[in-house]
């Protein structure tokens, strides 16, 4: 490895163990999207993570309550055409 290719893998390693909400224990998936893919030619990348047990119950729970809840303000701000 070149030096500007070790500061690099340094930095990346630096940034991986800063990123808010992602421990680095779990399992996380990222997808780059293809240039024929992007709109308007940007750079998009998605990043899941994987969970189970407890963490994953606890999320499901909130992923119901906010899902819920955007149903019940959809329903009271609908427009009649």
């Amino acid at each position: 490895m070149e030096i500007g290719q070790n500061e690099s893998a340094k930095e990346n390693d630096n940034h991986r163990d800063k990123a808010p909400g992602i421990p680095g224990n779990d399992r996380v998936i990222s997808y780059n999207l293809k240039e024929d893919e992007r709109p308007a030619g940007l750079k998009i990348r998605y990043k899941i993570r994987v969970e189970s047990g407890k963490k994953a119950a606890a999320r499901d729970a909130m992923l119901a309550s906010a899902v819920k809840e955007l149903l019940e303000w959809s329903r009271q701000h609908r427009t009649h055409s």
